[in-house]
């Protein structure tokens, strides 16, 4: 008689690829870790690469508290194209003339984002209105009235301005929309702009340098990666299950 397959429990840092949704994330994990219960603590959208923490069996059950940390990020803002979903992936809506900014005036910019304030989410987003996920709402053409979120900013550096590029660094409070933060800063500047690469290079202490690929991953043994695993009472130290 065969022994049951032991089952893994645990969190597991993974380096999303671009081109891949979270959900494509999981079906792949499901695949190797031959389990379905696979959950991820926050989304990235697909042009996005870094991290992303998945949930392995009970670990799923600390999803709510990993998804409230601050998130970090690294990534190039393309100053003067306006795009419909703000980012690189949509639409591009409007060509602006980038005026002949000084670094310290995009800097002093920047600055004017940090703190505590309401962001309006995009309608290229997955929150859902009535029941409808506004991005379905937005292919069709309609602007449907969303309420502004609080966010935090706690940092927002700038490091490289090559005109009409920005490279930047942020970090933020979780429902926070880096490309909205990249179109309102376009905005700001006179000029429009979208996001054109982002990266998520840590959740609070976790950090896509502890973080293996889809491709690292798929070459380990189950017993290796349950090496890998992260158990509970370390990442969630505050959760009582």
């Amino acid at each position: 008689m065969m022994a049951p397959v032991k089952e893994l429990c645990g969190v597991l840092l993974v380096d999303k690829p671009p081109d891949h949704t979270s959900h494509d994330v999981v079906a792949r994990l499901r695949g190797i870790l031959k389990t379905r219960k696979i959950g991820h603590a926050g989304t990235l959208d697909p042009m996005a690469t870094g991290l992303l923490i998945m949930l392995i069996g009970k670990a799923t059950r600390i999803s709510q508290y990993l998804i409230s940390l601050d998130k970090e990020y690294t990534g190039t803002i393309e100053l003067g194209k306006i795009s419909d979903s703000q980012d690189a992936e949509g639409q591009l809506m409007e060509t602006r003339p980038v005026p002949a900014l000084s670094e310290s005036e995009v800097i002093a910019a920047m600055q004017s984002f940090m703190g505590d304030q309401y962001q309006m989410p995009p309608m290229f987003s997955a929150i859902k209105i009535g029941g409808v996920p506004l991005y379905k709402k937005a292919r069709q053409g309609e602007e449907v009235v969303r309420e502004p979120r609080f966010i935090r900013i706690s940092h927002y550096e700038l490091t490289r301005f090559a005109s009409p590029l920005i490279d930047f660094k942020v970090r933020c409070s979780k429902g926070t929309y880096v490309r909205t933060l990249a179109h309102d800063l376009g905005q700001k500047l006179g000029c429009g702009a979208h996001l054109a690469a982002l990266r998520r290079t840590a959740t609070e202490n976790f950090n896509v340098s502890q973080a293996l690929t889809l491709d690292e991953i798929q070459k380990l043994s189950l017993p290796e990666i349950e090496q890998r695993l992260i158990p509970i009472h370390e990442a969630a130290p505050s959760v009582a299950l």
